[in-house]
């Protein structure tokens, strides 16, 4: 899975109706409702909208013909395999009916050029750890860790033996970290797995 980096536009005409799809990243289901709120034009006819975070999910027609809008958008984001996403579709009648088929593919079709665009960030799920580990593997544990991919000690407190280290991990490597932590200290290392 992945999530956008940073938020993203695009717009395009059809039919002399003009569609504007900006989409952004979404931590939560307040931060999703907060940027739907923030991007409504309120000049629109229509501000159509969908946001997936893990398996909740939301969409909107925003007067739409029922599944015309929403939906598709919803299917953009789901086609590209993006999740913690939301995306608002804004749209500028031009007079031109599309019918309900046209809408789909006008909705859904702004929705992936624009999340096709984007800049994408994968989404690696993360555990974390306290390992109580002795001064004397402590500079050589942290140097490990530091060179691991998307491994990051997040708090450092030292104790009268050593330090406490909680780490965050990524969840498919977790056995083969803490299995390296333990070879590393020969079994020295204290590991919390929560």
């Amino acid at each position: 899975m992945f999530t956008l980096a940073t938020a993203i536009s695009h717009s395009q005409d059809i039919k002399r109706s003009r569609f504007l799809a900006i989409a952004g990243p979404a931590s939560d289901e307040q931060a999703a409702k907060d940027f739907i709120a923030a991007h409504a034009a309120t000049d629109a006819n229509h501000n159509c909208w969908a946001w997936r975070i893990g398996q909740n999910y939301r969409f909107n027609d925003d007067g739409e013909p029922s599944g015309t809008a929403g939906k598709p958008i919803l299917q953009a984001i789901d086609g590209q395999e993006l999740d913690c996403v939301v995306v608002m579709v804004t749209r500028w009648f031009g007079g031109i009916l599309l019918g309900s088929g046209g809408l789909i593919r006008a909705y859904g079709g702004t929705a992936a050029l624009c999340l096709q665009a984007a800049e994408k960030t994968k989404i690696v799920p993360m555990v974390s750890f306290a390992i109580e580990v002795q001064f004397s593997d402590l500079a050589l544990l942290k140097s490990r860790l530091s060179s691991l991919p998307d491994t990051v000690i997040t708090a450092e407190q030292f104790v009268a033996t050593g330090a406490l280290l909680t780490l965050s991990i990524p969840a498919a490597n977790a056995d083969d970290i803490l299995r390296m932590v333990t070879n590393l200290t020969s079994g020295r290392a204290v590991i919390d797995r929560g």
